[in-house]
């Protein structure tokens, strides 16, 4: 039997063993009465009774275990021109001072603190401080607006809040102060304290009183201890906007999520102890979270923050250039950083600057990988390329080539097979398996396993109603997608990316592929638009290589030819047009929902992850031009 296998099948058959096993990983003060909770299934919890502290399994124990002079943290910002790194005994000083400052201002064990916070260390520092004192940290992108930061404020009445006086995106100095004192204005939940870094790019107005300067703070601070919390308390809430445009705070507790962080860093990720791994995202996405501040760190390696872009930072070989400086064994990063990269520098002659000789990995999640750019990935970089799928909800990969078990044979458009604990299957409307290769609703049967969300935050009615409702006994993910012979995973897009044409299920996502192939094509996105004939009708969008000067509309009559002849005439697409730039959230997701709205003239609401408002403007003007909205 496999390697994969074995574990795989443990995990289903024995997910007690499995776990518990896993755990030994985990310094704990005090061990677990059970492994696995099911006395209130569906809701499970996992190794209740048992007691630990995740900043201690972060920080603490690597310097007692003789780590304390390796470097924990790696800060690289091409847009202030700095570089830091702290070892591990600089990191926890700075981490147990900061939580000191905590403790001062009254926050303790079960208390909130909200972190809003650009990517420089001291996001990473806060992070911790917080899980050092038992406090719960909910962090929301630096930058977010007003009204979306005082729903956060109001829903998670943080006892704190830890702030920098600004962000830097690109060229622009974005100014954090005014956003966090106008959200404290609209909140009716007040914080008592606004701990604030001030950076030098923009120095931001205090208010007596509330406001405290965060250096001078640190500065005369006593260090605080770690403070032992239940493996069921919360460790953070992470909001992501539901279907509703209602935020949900997703829990993460300390013990599950513990043991699942390093279960992955060793299996899925094949990182070891002193290595450097490099996921570029935001602290303010589930990715920063596993996997820049806690994933690295409990596993013993080096985390690498970095305050910058793909491209512009100043040039599209900034992710090489890191790479190559700071010895980067694997770097985790989303499809659309590669697109950006690949339109810039179609045959990425920026590489050949830098030695990659210490990359091992290329790891992708957040949206689907297409084909095109993971062959050109593979061509470029010479290493594995693995495209991987989870959800904040999940908090780690359901489905991955498991590199640390075995590395199985790529498949395009693939996130390979389930990982172990994930007993995935795809459903028909009725619950039912569908077969092999045939297109499902993407579901979990329960139980989940450690790591990935116990509840929403206050909010137990509609963590059943939103996930658990639709297929009792499982999971509901909202991707569908299908499974083949091998076991393969295919996620198509969410369930409502499956459009219905004339009584046939296609999925967009196939469609992207296909197109994505078009050698003028950098990325593209296609949405089903209602049709009073057909029910459904798909529309493309597609954002043109730099550099591809072909008539517009010879571009379009091709790509309209090009799914006709891979799909059929059964995918009925007749409409494409070439965009600028496709909307996207600040993770890299492309708001295919959004736009949906747009063409079909249903109200909607700007998400406030957004990354950049006026796209949804140029979208709008490229909708009227292929006559969306239809006038009613």
């Amino acid at each position: 039997m496999s390697q994969y296998l074995e574990q795989y099948t443990q995990a289903l058959q024995d997910p007690e063993a499995f776990w518990a096993a896993a755990a030994k990983s985990i310094d704990w003060d005090k061990s677990w009465d059970k492994v696995l909770d099911s006395s209130k299934a569906p809701s499970y919890r996992w190794f209740t009774g048992a007691q630990l502290n995740t900043c201690y399994n972060a920080l603490d124990r690597h310097v007692a275990n003789g780590r304390a002079e390796q470097a924990a943290l790696i800060y690289d910002s091409p847009v202030t021109q700095q570089q830091k790194t702290y070892s591990y005994q600089e990191l926890l000083d700075e981490v147990a001072r900061l939580a000191g400052v905590l403790v001062e201002l009254g926050v303790s064990k079960g208390d909130r603190v909200l972190i809003y916070m650009p990517m420089i260390p001291e996001g990473v520092m806060a992070m911790l401080a917080c899980a050092r004192i038992g406090a719960i940290h909910s962090v929301v992108f630096g930058g977010f607006a007003a009204n979306e930061l005082a729903t956060r404020i109001d829903h998670a009445k943080p006892k704190a809040i830890m702030s920098a006086s600004c962000g830097i995106e690109g060229a622009r100095v974005i100014e954090y102060k005014p956003l966090l004192d106008n959200a404290c204005e609209l909140s009716t939940h007040k914080p008592a304290h606004n701990l604030i870094l001030q950076r030098p790019q923009a120095v931001a107005a205090m208010q007596e009183g509330r406001d405290i300067d965060w250096s001078s703070a640190v500065a005369k601070a006593a260090p605080a201890d770690c403070v032992s919390v239940a493996a069921t308390d919360p460790l953070y809430i992470l909001y992501t906007s539901g279907t509703t445009g209602q935020p949900k705070g997703v829990v993460r507790d300390n013990g599950g999520h513990a043991v699942a962080m390093m279960w992955t860093m060793k299996y899925l990720y094949n990182i070891q102890p002193g290595e450097v791994f490099w996921a570029a995202s935001d602290i303010g996405w589930v990715v920063g979270h596993s996997y820049i501040c806690y994933g690295p760190l409990l596993n013993g390696s080096t985390t690498l923050i970095y305050e910058g872009k793909p491209v512009g930072t100043p040039d599209p070989g900034a992710f090489w250039r890191v790479i190559s400086e700071h010895k980067v064994a694997s770097l985790f990063t989303a499809p659309t950083a590669l697109r950006a990269i690949r339109k810039e520098d179609p045959h990425c002659d920026y590489i050949k600057q830098y030695d990659m000789s210490s990359m091992r990995a290329l790891f992708l999640a957040g949206e689907r990988c297409d084909p095109d750019t993971l062959y050109w990935a593979q061509a470029k970089l010479q290493v594995p390329v693995v495209d991987h799928w989870w959800q904040t909800e999940t908090g780690w990969a359901i489905a991955a080539n498991c590199l640390g078990l075995e590395t199985f044979p790529v498949k395009a458009g693939s996130p390979t097979k389930p990982a172990p604990g994930y007993d995935v299957q795809f459903l028909d409307d009725a619950g039912q398996q569908v077969a092999a290769g045939e297109m499902g609703a993407i579901a979990i049967k329960l139980p989940l396993p450690p790591g990935t969300f116990p509840t929403l935050w206050q909010n137990e009615e509609r963590f059943f109603s939103s996930y658990l409702e639709t297929f009792p006994g499982y999971y509901e993910t909202g991707d569908a997608g299908y499974q083949d012979e091998d076991g393969y995973v295919y996620i198509m897009g969410r369930t409502d990316d499956v459009i219905n044409v004339a009584g046939h299920r296609l999925s967009t996502g196939a469609m992207e592929e296909v197109i994505a192939t078009h050698p003028d094509v950098a990325e593209c996105a296609v949405i089903g638009v209602a049709d009073k004939l057909k029910g459904q009708a798909p529309m493309g969008f597609a954002v043109l290589q730099s550099g591809a000067n072909r008539e517009k509309a010879v571009v379009v009559t091709e790509l309209i030819a090009l799914v006709r002849e891979k799909i059929g005439p059964v995918a009925a697409f007749k409409m494409a047009t070439i965009v600028h730039r496709l909307p996207k959230t600040r993770s890299g997701k492309i708001l295919r929902g959004t736009m949906r709205s747009m063409a079909d003239g249903a109200t909607h609401k700007v998400p406030a992850t957004i990354d950049d408002p006026t796209t949804l403007g140029e979208i709008a003007e490229d909708l009227k031009v292929l006559g969306y909205p239809k006038s009613t």
